[in-house]
């Protein structure tokens, strides 16, 4: 295979990201909502902000009807849901079953429903979809479009296992965490089934599958690899850089470098030139895992080539470079629908200038920038 301009699962990331946000900001136009930064757009009565990923990974199973926890799990197909999050921010109310005699259920046998509020979200989320995805083809064409759609399904279709409708919450590490089953089996047992996800939920069944094998035999997670390692050196990166240099929020940088420094991968010390600045470098043991990184991404990829044929990867990458363009930033045409509505909070925040090499979803309301 020919040196790409951009590993794999960038491009997958970065027209994910970039639906997620598009997304995202629509939903908090049409939602009434609060936020940390105080915008016009805020309602005193409305629900916290979140993301996509909790629809796809929370809300899209949940009614007004019982569910435990366990089953949503298992419908999730991912331990990390940020429960206790989304029902501080009042989309759900858990708690223990009033019919259950037991001092003390167990917590996968709590119930989970929506509230009203909750409901409400659901029936602003549930269309956005659609109408995200022909804002797309009108933007790109629809050809390039329905393109992109058939070079993942015929990933997905693949699949050995069921994997999550988005990103899940990064557990421990950073590591990518889904309920893996007792046994592998097919995740989707016909094409019908594949033809009814929708764009985001292809892009990130594929983008998931990359990162778990490449996790697999990675001592770094993805995540860390992707928007910090690769930014590092031994000379050494101002830490007040790395969340414009890497397209994700300083709290995300935070996380990622206190577990590089932790585990001896790289050293923070103050900046020699700016004072009150900080300032990361790689140790030898940080330098081995950059191009571990480097290394893996290509062997993923080509060992991909190799189970799903190379013309079936060719296709994937040319239909991703068509939207992402050859090497990001800011002149790559996803940026043409990523303008906040002058009522949004990302309007009141530095614009980004680049989108992550990897999404990095955490406990914040599951913003893929970690924001």
């Amino acid at each position: 295979m020919n040196s790409p301009s951009l590993p794999l699962p960038t491009l997958l990331s970065q027209v994910l990201v970039a639906l997620t946000i598009e997304f995202d900001n629509e939903f908090e136009r049409q939602m009434p909502h609060r936020t940390t930064i105080s915008t016009p757009g805020d309602s005193p009565g409305g629900l916290w902000l979140v993301s996509m990923a909790m629809w796809s990974n929370v809300m899209q199973y949940v009614g007004a009807e019982k569910l435990t926890v366990g089953a949503l799990q298992s419908l999730a197909r991912t331990p990390k849901l940020n429960l206790a999050g989304m029902q501080r921010w009042g989309y759900i109310v858990v708690g223990p079953d009033p019919a259950d005699s037991r001092p003390k259920p167990p917590r996968s046998d709590w119930l989970v429903r929506a509230t009203s509020k909750g409901q409400r979200a659901q029936h602003v989320w549930r269309p956005l979809f659609g109408v995200m995805e022909k804002r797309w083809e009108e933007r790109f064409g629809k050809d390039k479009i329905d393109y992109l759609r058939e070079s993942l399904r015929a990933l997905v279709n693949q699949c050995p296992v069921e994997l999550p409708d988005y990103l899940p919450i990064l557990g421990y590490g950073l590591f990518s965490e889904i309920l893996r089953p007792r046994e592998e089996h097919p995740a989707v047992q016909n094409n019908q089934a594949a033809q009814d996800l929708n764009l985001p939920a292809l892009l990130a069944k594929v983008l998931l599958a990359f990162a778990l094998t490449f996790e697999r035999k990675s001592d770094v997670s993805l995540a860390i690899c992707a928007n910090v390692v690769r930014l590092v050196d031994e000379k050494g990166v101002r830490i007040r850089d790395l969340p414009r240099l890497a397209g994700v929020s300083k709290e995300a940088i935070q996380m990622a470098i206190g577990l590089l420094e932790k585990r001896g991968y790289a050293i923070v010390e103050p900046d020699p030139v700016a004072a009150r600045t900080k300032s990361i470098r790689l140790t030898e043991k940080g330098r081995a895992a950059r191009d571990a990184y480097c290394a893996r991404l290509r062997f993923v990829e080509e060992r991909w080539a190799e189970r799903f044929g190379e013309d079936r990867i060719s296709r994937l990458r040319e239909s991703l470079e068509a939207l992402a363009g050859e090497t990001g930033g800011r002149d790559s045409p996803l940026f043409l629908g990523l303008e906040p509505h002058p009522n949004g909070w990302r309007a009141l925040v530095p614009r980004a200038e680049t989108l992550p090499h990897h999404p990095m979803v955490l406990h914040r309301g599951g913003y893929p920038d970690g924001s």
